[in-house]
């Protein structure tokens, strides 16, 4: 398995695993799949200031995408980030999650966030123990949050702390800075 960062040439083949999720579920509160310039434009947005990751197999299929985005877009937030992961839901379960998070983790540490959060939809108890067994622990409930598919649903925050917060905090480093400095 290969964890590469994304480029917007990997658009139609992460809509194409966001999909069935906007579709069939409520993990996502989506309601109308993307256009996919639509998604294009989002990879390039995301990529300038947080890492936008995917996983392939060896011979080059795409399985799964994680990136990050700011919690809230204010600069005193800048050193918490919210994280997010979808895996092709043929090869859920295999640890290609666990490898995205662990690539993305390493990044944000190194952009000096001391934060990740994940949005958790109540009752996708799949996704709260994948967070739970990467030490991220339930911090808030929101209920009666998201209307999908004629059903109210809570949201549920987990958090992680990456690193100790400091008195002196480190600047935040986009993406953009930080990848180019890892070349």
């Amino acid at each position: 398995m290969k964890i590469r960062t994304a480029t917007v040439k990997d658009a139609e083949k992460l809509l194409a695993i966001y999909t069935p999720y906007i579709k069939e579920t409520a993990i996502t509160f989506e309601y109308e799949v993307p256009k996919l310039e639509e998604f294009r434009k989002r990879i390039e947005q995301t990529l300038v200031r947080y890492p936008y990751l995917v996983a392939e197999t060896g011979e080059g299929t795409v399985v799964g995408y994680a990136y990050a985005g700011p919690y809230k877009t204010r600069t005193a937030y800048d050193w918490t980030a919210e994280v997010t992961v979808y895996v092709d839901q043929s090869v859920r379960a295999m640890g290609i999650g666990t490898l995205l998070y662990q690539a993305l983790e390493e990044l944000l540490t190194k952009q000096n966030i001391v934060n990740a959060a994940a949005c958790i939809t109540a009752g996708n108890d799949q996704s709260v123990r994948f967070h739970e067994k990467r030490d991220y622990q339930l911090v808030a409930r929101f209920p009666h949050l998201g209307f999908k598919f004629d059903k109210w649903y809570d949201i549920l925050w987990l958090q992680k702390t990456l690193a100790k917060p400091q008195e002196k905090q480190a600047a935040f480093i986009p993406f953009s800075e930080l990848n180019d400095s890892l070349k």
